[in-house]
């Protein structure tokens, strides 16, 4: 495993090289101080299979260079390691495109946890308040709806952990093809794509899509990768190894 470091701290970015290469023998690690070294990097060997990016960059803003990694190089899976813990951080970074945010005040086996979740195809949170009262049936989803509005969900996190006495996602009770929208929205993808994918038609899949938040008891798709994530958190190395088994 190849992975790229971006922090401009000196002494962070040493620590953070030590403890990746405690992976295995076979992980190699490069690290860089800035987001133009990022650049210039990339232009060189694009060939990494992780970015673990520091949002606090002496040249850029972090938010936007995970924007800049998403969009020219989409393949790339991107972890954010941050300062900050703050749930309005960890909700831009997924929006974003991010596939985990770990704090920097993680232990190191909260980072092993995020990688390996990351590079078998989840997406990791850490523990986060996301409480609200999601009881109410969620508002209308939108056709092209990818993201909602980060703000409005940052403002609904409360005192009260999402996950405690969180339910499985076997407990959910979703017909298989509604685990399958759910899979395609924890890709990001919208609804005309998911459609498109499933042979569907947008109306039908916006009917899973408000099925799916209904059993995962939030309002947006945002809030259903955070609660997946944190659903499956030491329970299962991806989502794709709950789906439910097809018949025929």
């Amino acid at each position: 495993m190849k992975v790229l470091l971006v922090d401009d701290h000196p002494l962070i970015l040493s620590a953070l090289q030590g403890v990746i290469r405690g992976l295995g023998d076979d992980v190699t690690v490069v690290g860089v101080a800035s987001a133009a070294e990022l650049r210039q990097q990339l232009a060189t060997d694009a060939e990494f299979d992780l970015v673990l990016l520091d949002l606090q960059l002496g040249d850029a803003n972090g938010f936007d260079v995970l924007t800049e990694l998403r969009s020219q190089h989409p393949a790339l899976p991107v972890v954010v390691v941050s300062a900050s813990d703050r749930a309005s951080d960890v909700i831009q970074a997924i929006d974003l495109g991010a596939m985990g945010f770990v704090p920097k005040r993680a232990s190191n086996e909260m980072l092993f946890e995020a990688l390996r979740l990351v590079m078998s195809g989840g997406i990791f949170v850490p523990p986060m308040s996301l409480g609200g009262d999601y009881s109410a049936a969620p508002p209308p989803v939108a056709e092209d709806e990818t993201v909602p509005d980060v703000m409005r969900i940052a403002q609904q996190a409360e005192a009260t952990p999402f996950q405690q006495n969180a339910p499985s996602l076997a407990s959910l009770g979703l017909t298989p093809r509604q685990a399958d929208v759910l899979a395609q929205l924890l890709q990001g993808k919208p609804n005309k794509l998911i459609a498109r994918e499933m042979n569907l038609s947008v109306e039908t899949v916006k009917d899973h899509v408000a099925a799916v938040l209904r059993a995962l008891n939030v309002s947006s798709r945002t809030q259903a990768v955070l609660a997946v994530s944190q659903m499956t958190q030491g329970q299962l190395p991806s989502f794709q190894a709950w789906k439910p088994n097809r018949r025929g």
